[in-house]
C-alpha cells in the first residue's frame, strides 16, 4: 500500500503513514474503548509514521511497553503503539483518504461489551491471544 496523509480533527497533527493493507484491526480492551468512546479500529503501520510536527501529539503512557497518542488541541485519538515505535497502530478515521478497507481481526474479544456486535465475520482473539502473537513476532 501507498503512503497515505492524515491528521487530527481540527488538524493541529498531520502525519504521513503507509499501512500494511488494507486489514483493519478493531480493539475492544477497556482502555482503547475508554480513549476512543467505542471500539479502535486501526490499521497497522509499522514503523512508517511521520509527524509534521510533534508538537500537538500527546502520549498516554498506557502501559510499560506501549503507549497511546491524541491531539493535545482537539483530543482526537490517532494511535497506539509500542514504545520503540516499531509498532504503530494508526485510528483508520485519522488518515485523509478513503482507503479499500476490509475488516480482519477483532482483539480483546473476552472485554467486548455485549451491548455491540458487527455483522462482518473477522478473526477473533483474546486480550492472551493478542500478547501471545506480538511475543512471537518480537522474538
Amino acid at each position: 500500500m501507498s503512503e497515505k496523509s492524515g491528521k487530527c480533527n481540527c488538524g493541529a497533527v498531520a502525519f504521513k503513514a503507509t499501512p500494511k493493507n488494507g486489514d483493519v484491526g478493531v480493539c475492544h480492551c477497556s482502555k482503547c474503548r475508554r480513549m476512543a468512546a467505542g471500539p479502535f479500529f486501526a490499521l497497522d503501520c509499522g514503523d512508517t509514521v511521520k509527524f509534521e510536527s510533534e508538537e500537538s501529539v500527546g502520549v498516554y503512557n498506557s502501559s510499560e511497553w506501549a503507549e497511546r497518542g491524541f491531539c493535545k488541541q482537539c483530543g482526537s485519538v490517532l494511535f497506539w503503539r509500542t514504545k520503540d515505535r516499531a509498532v504503530n497502530i494508526v485510528s483508520v478515521d485519522a488518515f485523509d483518504d478513503p482507503i479499500d478497507l476490509t475488516l480482519d481481526h477483532e482483539v480483546f474479544i473476552d472485554e467486548k461489551p455485549g451491548y455491540y456486535s458487527f455483522a462482518e465475520k473477522a478473526k477473533q482473539m483474546t486480550g492472551q491471544e493478542c500478547f501471545e502473537q506480538f511475543a512471537k513476532s518480537s522474538e
